[in-house]
This record gives C-alpha cells, structure tokens and sequence, in this order.
C-alpha cells in the first residue's frame, strides 16, 4: 500500500469517526463513505441502504446513479446481497449476478441491466444492532477479493460506530425521527438533483456533486439547500451560476 493511500485511508476513518458536531449531516456521510470505499478499495461502485426503522430498508447513499439505482431494486424487490446482508447480519457475496439469478431472481437482472456483474455487501452493525449494509460492485464477473472485503467491512464499522454514536447523544425517539427525516430529505434531494440535471443540461449524479459543492462553500447543510432547489426558492440558474458550485476532487 502506497504512503499516499495510506494517508488517504487514514483520513478517511479520521473523517468516518468525527460525527459529534452540530450540523452533522448524514446524508453527506454516507455520500463521502460510498466515494471513498471506491477510491480505496478499488470496486467499480458502492451503495448504502439503511433501515428506516419500521422494518423495511431504504436505499440512502450511492457513488454513482447506477450505484443508487442497484439499491432501489434491492429494496424494491427485496432481494440481492444487501437485503439478505441485512437479515443475517453478515458478509453476502456474488462473484457473478447472472450466474446467481436462481438466487435473486428479480434482483440480478436487473443489477446485470444496470452493468453490474459481481456484488458484495458488508453489514453495518454494532453487535447486534444492524442499521444497514454497504454494498461494493464491480462491473466484471469478477469477486471481490478478501482485502477489499475486510477493509469494507472496516469503513463501514467505523460509519456504523460514528452514527450510532452521533444519535447517543438524543433521546431514543429523537433518534427514530432523525432516520425519518433523513429518508424524507433524501427524496428531496433526488428532486433537487432532477431540477439541476434539467437546467444545467448535466447527469444526475454530477448534479448531486454541484450541488453538495453550493452546500459545503456556503456552509449551509446539503438537505436544506435541496429543499431551496426544489421548492425555486433558490434559482437553479443562480447556482449553476456560481463558481462555487463547482464540483471539487
């Protein structure tokens, strides 16, 4: 592993742990674990669902629209390595979606459809409290090595850590709510994310990137900032507009 890599890896945890602050925003989060576990671990693309504490499991975080679209059809269907991941609380894999259509019969075609051929999804869990799991795609038949696996499965214990963590600090019904919240916003944000697609001529996840860009200059947290999009309180146009709003590396 390179120095740089090694850098990068430890920033990532550092920035994965640090979620006691004010104007924590978890869809933020979980938006910087799906990039970096495909900067670190060489996959294709990464993919979180997360429980919406009623039983059912909501697609939250992708590194791509692709990536989202796979969680959809998880959730959906209620099938795929995610959903099972999520059940048993361990590690599910497929070195081959096609191969694995007996399995998931509704799922991998479509996930095969969407140009994903292999899968592996790792829980997001303390102990025995699973919160969701964080899926890694490749686009080839090929499995996800065992490195990778294990240091997926390191991210996403730290993030499960972190956000449960992050919620302690509330009381327990508080706690229930926030995780509405965040399901809500983020249908407000694939809004937003149309709006900006629509105006800006742009793809919707580089709209996602803009417009997490307008956020973060501006100080301002990401779903407040898509509502203002969503709602024309705040002109696409404007920040399309604004140098700020230009995606950063």
């Amino acid at each position: 592993m390179s120095n740089a890599r090694d850098q990068r890896l430890a920033s990532t945890f550092v920035t994965l742990a640090d979620t006691l602050v004010a104007d924590f925003d978890v869809l933020d989060f979980l938006g910087v674990l799906t990039e970096r576990t495909v900067e670190l671990l060489e996959v294709d693309a990464a993919g979180v669902i997360l429980s919406d504490q009623r039983g059912g499991w909501r697609p939250a975080a992708g590194s791509s629209e692709d990536a989202e679209l796979v969680e959809v059809f998880a959730a959906q269907t209620q099938q795929g390595p995610c959903v099972d991941c999520v059940h048993t609380g361990e590690v599910v894999a497929s070195a081959d979606l096609v191969a694995d259509t007996g399995r998931w019969p509704q799922f991998a075609p479509a996930a095969a459809q969407a140009g994903f051929r292999a899968a592996c999804a790792v829980p997001m869990r303390l102990r025995d409290d699973v919160i969701g799991a964080l899926t890694l795609l490749n686009t080839q038949a090929t499995a996800i090595d065992d490195d990778s696996i294990a240091l997926g499965q390191a991210l996403a214990d730290v993030a499960t850590i972190g956000i449960l963590q992050q919620r302690a600090v509330q009381h327990e019904q508080i706690v229930s709510e926030q995780l509405q919240a965040t399901l809500h916003h983020r249908t407000v944000i694939e809004q937003a994310k149309g709006v900006l697609a629509e105006s800006g001529g742009m793809d919707m996840h580089l709209a996602y990137l803009t417009l997490r860009a307008y956020a973060r200059a501006h100080h301002r947290r990401l779903s407040d900032v898509a509502r203002d999009v969503a709602t024309t309180t705040l002109d696409a146009g404007e920040l399309l507009g604004d140098p700020a709003s230009t995606p950063r590396s």
